[in-house]
Order: structure tokens, then sequence, then C-alpha cells
């Protein structure tokens, strides 16, 4: 009887295969979603039957004598990102598959999947391969990828993106549909996103940014994840790496499943970091530790609704170099031009004292979407964000466990949208959003408050138009918003009383753009927008050591509102599929732009010694331009070269803005060798870029009583980079292993956009390791 059981299962499974019709047949084409041009010699393996085919050279494919069931395809191409598809086959399938040829250019249309996600707008995407590649990364380090995007750092650790020379509350930030907050307390407090939660992030620089709420003058960063696949087995993903910065562990995993009751996925991100170093020193006190975690529910009611519900946990304890926290006058004076920090020690070390930083951040969100028909669809959300921010300085009498600075903030979202579609080629998008943010300190800290107490309600609606026509898209679009700012604050003098400010600011944009499609090898973008800022609680109140940036910032109770005029004009240029050309350049006028600036001051308080910023306005100018150039010698070698520049005036004082990027040139090389067997996607590249020195500002000059410190620009640098990635392909799953090394040649030097480069040198030769397991 043991016998015979095993031997029944064996016969009934062959019995069966002979019964399945195993004549089935899936042919496909593959192209290229942006030009439309057919990709050939893609691969395109079946997992269950652990063989495949290639595309021939108009990108077609075959699959033949395939059983009626369900498979799993894995397409890939030489500079795509891998696409995935679950298919049940029950006859004969054709598909047409789209990818992405080369990721790193503008796309023409921001599609996501959605007709509402038609527009002229342009904009840069880092798909889910480069976010994987660099988890170890925060978001605004991952964006500097971007054409256009610099980062403005406060050390090592804590970043905001730049965007055309704009940077904190002009450029609004989207976690999963829902507008970061947080982004108010100043500048050195980073997002609080992790990116190895999102599917892609894009910088959009256009018209339709009206769609989305925030503070923004023309630029928003949109943080998303995918739907989850209609496929009903579980899949994910684990990802490790180790770097020598830090001697820093990175772990990411990811699991999703489609079920019937509803479609889940979990992720989750460590990141573990001791002391980081520059080329000669390590930066004592710079550690920090990661932990985030986010889960996503969808649920498709019936053909037309679906609900889906999202949460994510970011928590974070950070180091602040303890070398920039100066507790004299006449040290600090010294530190400004000293080779290496006060306060280095000799030794490495994973131990955060103060001062540090501890932030934890929750996100909410519920969603519902109801499809009216093909082409109308209304959109309904909510969420929450609960953001609580504690800092620690070094205080006497062992009291630097009690927090210097004690934030709690809850923020409420709601809006509903109505997206829809006419006669083909006419879009309509309208919507109404509300926001409320209540800010309180904790009496905990027992120092007077750096940001107030405050309650802040924004009402915003808006439409946008636009219109498809052969060669010619067009689009234009209006926002109002009304916003209230209550804020509570402490008299700056004896004797202490309470104050209380209120503001109203009505603020309005009007945007237009056009994309003219010349011929197919020609393509030009045009926008143009006028928006109104107001300032923001910040830059309002701010009174107090902002410990991140080492500086005592004071606010501004008279500034006014931001208005700004700005122009974007972009060209694509395509010769023969192997060169592509991208030039853009932009204007943009600032009418009381708002800034801060360094006083001749040096102020000695309880908790050290620290230069004085002060928020100001003028009027600016703003222009610049975007050069990209990608060439495709051959179907294994690549090369991409970028060029940013941007200049801007104060028209005012007739002397240069401050806190701009400097002019850089970024030149990558790649080649990627022929598959081998189970080894696919082997490539080696090589990256250089050179940032020129800010020749368009003067030295910086604080002027005490006794004597001038003179703080110079730094010096120019180049940085040289190494990667090589391959792909072990089983037959369910896939192990990818990749090596960086970033500026291998241990350069020193110093970046204008770090505040920290008051005190020390910037991060010096890193390594890393990686592995990842994906199935």
């Amino acid at each position: 009887m043991k016998l015979f059981t095993p031997i029944l299962v064996f016969f009934s499974f062959v019995f069966t295969l002979q019964g399945q019709d195993c004549k089935h047949t899936i042919k496909g084409q593959i192209v290229d979603i942006r030009s439309g041009e057919y990709l050939d010699y893609a691969n395109i393996y079946v997992e269950e039957i652990t063989s495949g085919t290639t595309s021939d050279s108009v990108g077609k494919f075959t699959l033949k004598n395939l059983c009626a069931g369900e498979y799993h395809l894995r397409i890939s191409h030489i500079g795509c990102e891998t696409e995935e598809l679950f298919i049940t086959i029950v006859r004969d399938t054709f598909l047409n598959v789209k990818m992405h040829h080369h990721p790193e250019l503008l796309d023409e249309l921001t599609i996501h999947g959605t007709k509402e996600d038609v527009s002229a707008q342009t904009s840069n995407t880092i798909n889910s391969d480069a976010i994987i590649n660099q988890s170890n990364k925060n978001l605004s380090d991952l964006l500097a990828n971007i054409q256009g995007v610099s980062v403005l750092k406060t050390g090592s650790n804590v970043s905001k993106p730049i965007v055309h020379g704009l940077y904190g509350n002009r450029v609004a930030i989207l976690n999963n549909g829902i507008v970061q907050s947080g982004q108010q307390w100043g500048n050195d407090h980073a997002p609080e996103i992790d990116p190895f939660l999102a599917d892609h992030i894009s910088v959009v620089k256009g018209a339709s940014a009206l769609a989305y709420s925030g503070n923004s003058l023309g630029s928003i960063v949109l943080v998303e994840s995918k739907r989850i696949d209609e496929d009903p087995h579980l899949h994910g993903l684990v990802n490790y790496r180790l770097q020598s910065k830090g001697v820093g562990h990175t772990l990411n995993t990811k699991i999703e499943k489609y079920s019937k009751w509803a479609a889940w996925r979990i992720s989750g991100t460590i990141k573990f970091f001791g002391d980081q170093r520059t080329s000669d020193y390590y930066l004592t006190n710079t550690g920090k530790r990661e932990y985030n975690i986010s889960a996503k529910l969808e649920k498709k009611i019936n053909e037309k609704w679906q609900l889906e519900s999202y949460y994510s946990l970011f928590t974070t304890e950070i180091g602040i170099l303890r070398g920039s926290h100066i507790s004299n006058l006449t040290d600090l004076k010294e530190a400004f031009n000293r080779e290496e920090p006060f306060l280095t020690e000799d030794n490495f070390s994973y131990k955060i004292d103060a001062p540090r930083q501890s932030v934890m951040h929750h996100l909410v969100k519920l969603e519902s979407k109801y499809q009216l028909n093909d082409d109308q669809i209304f959109n309904f959300k909510y969420g929450l964000q609960i953001n609580q921010r504690k800092e620690f300085d070094i205080r006497r009498l062992d009291r630097s466990d009690i927090p210097a600075l004690s934030l709690l903030q809850q923020n409420h979202v709601a809006e509903a949208l109505y997206s829809g579609s006419f006669n083909h080629d006419i879009h309509i998008q309208s919507g109404v959003q509300f926001d409320f943010t209540d800010n309180t300190n904790s009496p905990e800290t027992g120092i007077l408050p750096l940001i107030p107490d405050y309650r802040q309600t924004n009402s915003s609606l808006f439409f946008i138009f636009h219109q498809d026509h052969p060669r010619v898209f067009y689009e234009w679009g209006a926002r109002y918003n009304l916003q209230t700012l209550e804020a509570i604050t402490i008299s700056k003098t004896p004797p202490r009383v309470i104050e209380r400010f209120n503001h109203l600011f009505h603020n309005y944009a009007f945007s237009a753009g056009i994309k003219i499609k010349a011929n197919e090898k020609y393509k030009i973008n045009l926008e143009t927008g006028y928006t109104l800022r107001s300032p923001q609680v910040n830059e309002l109140y701010s009174a107090g050591l902002h410990q991140g940036v080492s500086g005592i910032e004071e606010g501004n109770g008279n500034l006014s509102t931001e208005k700004s005029f700005k122009m974007v004009f972009a060209n694509n240029v395509d010769v023969n599929n192997k060169v592509f050309i991208q030039a853009l350049g932009y204007y943009q006028n600032i009418h009381d732009y708002i800034y801060l600036k360094l006083e001749d001051e040096l102020r000695l308080t309880i908790r050290g010694a620290f230069p004085l910023f002060t928020y100001q306005q003028t009027n600016v100018n703003l222009y610049g331009t975007d050069l990209l150039a990608s060439f495709e010698a051959t179907k294994q070698l690549k090369m991409v070269f970028k060029y940013a520049l941007v200049r801007g005036r104060d028209i005012n004082q007739k002397i240069a803005l401050i806190n701009l990027p400097s002019d850089y040139i970024d030149a990558n090389i790649a080649y990627t060798f022929k598959d081998g067997g189970k080894m696919k996607h082997n490539t080696i590249g090589l990256n250089g870029s050179y940032t020129f020195k800010q020749k368009n500002i003067q030295a910086e000059v604080i002027k005490t009583e006794e004597d001038e410190i003179i703080i110079d620009v730094p010096s120019g640098y180049f940085l040289l980079g190494f990667n090589a990635s391959t792909e072990l392909e089983l037959k369910k799953s896939v192990v990818r292993f990749s090596l960086t090394i970033d500026n291998m040649l241990n350069t020193d030097y110093r970046n204008y956009l770090n505040r920290q480069r008051y005190f020390a040198d910037d991060l010096g030769i890193d390594v890393g390791f990686s592995v990842m397991y994906k199935f």
C-alpha cells in the first residue's frame, strides 16, 4: 500500500498532462514607451517552464506549445527596467509590452496607469530598480540623480532637494499623494520618508503641479507606490547592503500578494551607521539609526469602485557633528577656518551622543476611487500625519537627556478630485482640498521654543484643462488657496508674556503649457506660470538655535507673500535612436523672495556660541539651464553627459544670490556584457563629476567688535565613482549582486551647499556591496 500511493499519484499526474491542451501560443511585441520604437533582442523568460525566447529585430516574439494555466514572465532588455507579468492562458494570447528604454530622459507624458495623470508636464522619474540599488540613501540624495536637482545638506545625514535653485518650503513633497508635513520647521529637517517604500519617485516641473496641494513655487516631488499586481502568488524581495561609510548596514524587505478578499503589501527598512569619515579624519558623533515600515491594502469592491489604505512609520535617530557645537566665541572663531573640527576622535564609534535628533513620523491614508464610466473618475482621499521631533543638546548638570526642542505636529488632509475625458482629446481635472495643521511644543524642554505653537488651515480648489491634437498638446489651469495661520509665541525680552498673531493669506496660481511634436525626432515643451507663496511659520517666528545647522535663526513677522513668474523651455532631439539630446532653459522672477542672511554677529548663549541668521526679503531673478546628452554607441555601450547651471541675482542689492548650486558636469559610461547562461545584466560603469567653485558670490564676512572672520567659498572638486552588477536568474527568483565605489580617489573637498562646511570636510571614499534576492 505504501508503494501503491506514490505510483497512483504519478500516473494521475501523467494522465492529467496528457489530457491538457498544450498547443497554446503567446505572441507579442516589445516597444519603447517613450518613442514607440521596437526593442529588438529582448529576453523573455517563463518561470514555469524554465525557458524562454528572444524578440527579433522588430521586437516580436513567440512562445509555442504552452498548456492552459498560469505563467510568470520576466522581460528584460539592455537599458530597461525589467518588466514582470502574470498571465492566465486559456487560448492563444497576444501581449503588447511597453518598456522605458531611456529612463534618464524627460518624460513627455507622466502616465502612471490612469487617464487622470495625462499632462504636458516635464518630469524625471527614478524607477524601482534605481531605488533598490541606492536604498542606503535618503530621499534627497536619491533625487540628486535627476537632472536639474541638487541637494542642500546639513552634514552627512540631513538633506533637502533643490530644484532649479529653489528649496525648503518652495518644493512640496507628496508621500503617496499626501503633502509631507513637518517641512515648515526649517532647512535642517529632512523629509521623513523612506524612498524604498516607493516604486517610483518623480520631480514634476510644469503646469500640472497645480493639481497637487502644498506651498510650491513650481516644482513637486512625488513619492508613489504602484498598484499591487493581480498575481495570486506571494512575491517579494530582500536586499542587504554593507558599506564602508560609517561601516553602515542597510536591510530592506518587501512582500506582497493579491487575494480575492484584498491585495496587500508590507515593506520595511533598517539602517545602522556609525561615525562617517572624510579623507583624513572621522566625523565624530555622525552615526544614524533608522527603522521604517509600511503596509498597503487594496480592495476592489466591483468594476467601478476601489478602496485603498496605506500606513507608514518612519523613525530615525541622527547624531550631529560634535565639532559644530562650540562652547565659547574664541573657539567658534577658530573653528571656521580649522583643517580639522574640534572634539574629533581618532577612533570609529557607533555611539550617538548629544547633540542628536530623534524623529518619529506616522502617515495614514484612506482613498476611494469611483469610476463613473470609462472616461470619468472620482477620487476621495483622507490623510493623517503625526510628526514628533526631539532635539538633544549638550546641557549642563547631566541634563543632556532632556530635549532642548520637543515638537508634536498633527496634520489632517482631505480632498475630492474629478477627472474626465471628452471626445478622446479633451481632459479635465478639478478638485477641492483641505489641510489642517496643529503644532505643539512640549514644556519638558525648559527652553523657549524655536518654532511656536501654531494652527494653520489651507482650503484650496483647482481646475486644469488639457487638449491633445496629433502634433500639439496644450493645457492651462488655475488654483486658489485660502490660508489662515494663528501663532502663539512668547515675547523675546522680559517680562515674558504670551503673544498671539493671526495671518490671513489669499494665494493663487495660473499656469499654461504646450508641447509641440515637430516630427518624430524633435519635440518642444513650453511652460509658464504665476504663483503666490505665503511665508511659513519658521520664516515668520523662528527664535533660537537651529541645532542641525549649528546656527541661531530669527524669523521676521513682517514678511509678505512671495510672487513668482516662471518660464520653462525644453527641447528633445533624437538622432537615429543613438543620440538623445535635451536642452532645458528657465527664467523665474520672484518679488519679495525670502532668504536666510548671515549677520555680522556671533552670539553666545547657555547652549554655546553660534553664528546668527535672520530671515530677509528682496527681489530676485533666477535663471539657468539643464543639458543632457545620451549616446548609445552600441547596444552594450552607453554614455550619458549632464551639465547644470543656475544663476540668481538680488535685484535690490545688485549682488549674487546665496545658497545656489555651483555649476557641475557629470559623465557616466556603462558597458553591459552579453548574457551568459543564468548570469544576466552583467554591467560595469564609471561616473565622473566636476563641481565648479561658486564664483558668483563673495567670501562670507562676519564682523565682530574685535576683528573680522572671513569664510572662503570652497574650491571646485572632482569625484570619481565605479559600479558593477550582475544577476543570477533562477527558476522562480533572481539574485542580484552589486559593487559601488563613491569618491574612489578619496578626494578632500567641501560642498558649498553643505551647512556644516563651516566646520568639516565632506565624506571620503565609500565602498559598498549589496545582494538582493527577489522571488
